[in-house]
């Protein structure tokens, strides 16, 4: 393994080992819920925003253990978004991660009630931290909003909205990457920068955001050139169910083009930043050659 990948395993691992105990703790009846919820937070992936999360949080010399729990929120939320987004009514999706989707295991109507579930026990999580002081309200408020109806359910709706369209206008697609994807990897970058009193509030904002088109812009290329057995999803969706992707509007090639710069964007933003950058640059690395 390579340095790189020990140190993305060691953050995975912290944070999957609060998971675990979050999970272990959790209260929930009827006990359909609880599976329903405990399934989806359970089938893995990468856990690229609460890697990001702890990392920044390392780069600013902020203690790990004060991230925990908004990066727990974090991944309720971006859990919560994949159980509505695989629905029938939404990307109608068969498959996450290789496995079931969560309405396919416990009906429409139980998913339905476990993204809910997800939502408002993450908001719960980040009430938690409020009383810690105002910086806590800060972050925890961040979050919210860049997972809220200034954030991805805009993004969300937005991306529903125009499926469709004749055509694609590039100020909607931009829209649409901005906040159904680039949102909830701000909300993992910037809470640390927060929790610091601002430290480098503009750098980490601009990377992550950048970071967050970069993956919205892999994740259209590898619905064309991906595999079920790489992606664990449905391929070819996008084309089919006409979305609005950077592909539709660019090409393959130009995509792929726009990626490396992105990328480009997101190293030179880190070269600003004091401190050990080299884990999170090839963090921008792997989003890009990510196959998956």
């Amino acid at each position: 393994m390579t340095e790189f990948n020990i140190k993305y395993s060691d953050y995975q691992k912290i944070f999957e080992e609060h998971l675990s105990n979050f999970c272990d703790k959790l209260v929930c009846e009827p006990n359909i819920l609880k599976e329903s919820l405990i399934y989806s937070l359970k089938l893995g992936g990468k856990r690229i925003r609460p890697v990001l999360m702890l990392a920044f949080a390392d780069l600013l010399g902020l203690d790990k253990s004060v991230m925990l729990n908004y990066a727990l929120a974090l991944e309720l939320i971006h859990t919560y978004s994949l159980v509505h987004d695989d629905l029938p009514e939404m990307d109608n999706d068969d498959y996450r991660r290789g496995k079931p989707s969560n309405h396919k295991v416990f009906g429409v109507g139980n998913a339905v009630l476990a993204g809910d579930g997800l939502l408002n026990t993450a908001y719960s999580v980040l009430f938690g931290e409020c009383f810690n002081g105002n910086e806590h309200v800060s972050a925890s408020k961040y979050i919210c909003d860049c997972a809220g109806i200034g954030g991805m359910i805009a993004g969300q709706s937005a991306d529903l909205f125009h499926e469709n369209d004749n055509g694609v206008d590039e100020n909607i697609l931009n829209f649409i990457h901005l906040n159904k994807t680039a949102k909830l990897i701000m909300a993992a970058c910037v809470p640390p920068s927060i929790l610091c009193g601002g430290k480098y509030y503009s750098e980490i904002k601009t990377f992550a955001r950048d970071l967050g088109f970069l993956f919205q812009l892999t994740d259209d290329v590898l619905d064309v050139e991906g595999s079920f057995e790489s992606m664990g999803k449905s391929i070819g969706k996008d084309g089919i169910e006409g979305k609005y992707t950077a592909v539709r509007l660019y090409g393959l090639n130009e995509c792929k083009l726009r990626a490396d710069l992105l990328c480009d964007n997101c190293v030179k933003m880190l070269e600003g930043i004091a401190g050990d950058t080299e884990f999170l640059k090839n963090t921008v690395y792997f989003v890009r050659q990510r196959i998956n």
